[in-house]
């Protein structure tokens, strides 16, 4: 059984809920003007979203003990540090869609919505896929290990939205703009309306970070199958998105070997996966604690090493 089950009454969800609409709001009526996001304002917005999360990890402490708020923690890092990928493809959409700097911040605040309300969905349906179908967790499990493995050998995905499915169909479906009319996702030219460069923009974002979601969901589910702890991690890792999107944007190329790290996590949690379906069983929650950890350490340090000493030991160099 996993040891961090436990019966979560509906106040709790609604309680979250709540909590994680007002702070959507109140970040909403502070970019309402389209402000540029600087260094030090995306510094103290990260610093609160981490905040935030770390302090649920402590409610979670004293409510139900050390074995679920260790999953918590478990979970929030490693969906922390698979959402610093999220960041480095955002920033290549923006760049191809030269979405102008003032807006970036609206695209990625409903791109998060999305991306809360497309994570929901694939946990409920992942918990529900492993507690049914005893075999779920060894196809899981293969495709965290090949994930893994894809991205240490063949790096970041391809993110040109000329070749993305989702975009490709949107502008098929629906009459597009190939221009920006200010904050605007639809506009009315000639009678008719038109969804603008800006929508388009969100719309990749949106259908690339689903992919991202497979990948983070499955990892989660691998370290605990209680929805409330794998939503509520997600969901507080997910809301700092933007505020690491603009601290990171800049300095992510020093971080060369970081996928590496990474894809030593996703082939982890997809061995867990595994073994909990064989007499070995599920693996110890601070183990898995101990993995993210190191793992993180490593990669980022190696990454910071190689950056010191020039181009020509960073990764792929």
């Amino acid at each position: 059984m996993d040891e961090a089950t436990f019966a979560v009454p509906l106040w709790a969800w609604a309680a979250v809920g709540t909590v994680i609409a007002v702070m959507l709001a109140v970040d909403m009526l502070l970019h309402r003007d389209h402000h540029v996001i600087e260094l030090r304002e995306a510094l103290i917005w990260s610093g609160v979203w981490i905040i935030a999360g770390l302090a649920f990890g402590v409610l979670i402490w004293f409510w139900r003990g050390n074995e679920p708020a260790v999953a918590y923690y478990s979970g929030y890092l490693l969906e922390k540090a698979l959402s610093v990928d999220n960041v480095f493809v955002f920033a290549l959409l923006f760049d191809y869609f030269r979405v102008p700097a003032g807006y970036q911040h609206k695209v990625l605040f409903w791109g998060v919505i999305g991306a809360l309300a497309f994570r929901l969905v694939f946990i409920f349906a992942g918990a529900e896929l492993l507690d049914r179908l005893a075999w779920a967790g060894f196809v899981l499990g293969a495709f965290l290990i090949w994930t893994g493995w894809r991205l240490a050998v063949r790096g970041e995905p391809d993110v040109d939205p000329d070749h993305n499915v989702a975009v490709r169909l949107f502008r098929r479906l629906a009459p597009t703009e190939p221009r920006y009319h200010g904050d605007r996702f639809i506009v009315r030219l000639h009678g008719r309306r038109r969804a603008t460069l800006l929508l388009v923009a969100l719309v990749a974002i949106e259908a690339t970070d689903m992919i991202f979601a497979i990948d983070s969901v499955a990892a989660i589910l691998a370290i605990t199958t209680n929805t409330f702890l794998v939503w509520t991690a997600t969901a507080f890792a997910v809301l700092g998105l933007r505020s690491l999107y603009f601290c990171l944007a800049g300095l992510l190329r020093h971080f060369g070997y970081l996928r590496y790290g990474l894809a030593v996590l996703l082939a982890f949690a997809g061995l867990k996966l595994m073994l909990a379906e064989t007499p070995v069983g599920k693996l110890p929650i601070w183990l898995t604690l101990a993995v993210v950890v190191l793992a993180l350490s490593v990669s980022i340090g190696w990454s910071v090493i190689a950056a010191r000493r020039g181009p020509r030991h960073s990764a792929g160099g």
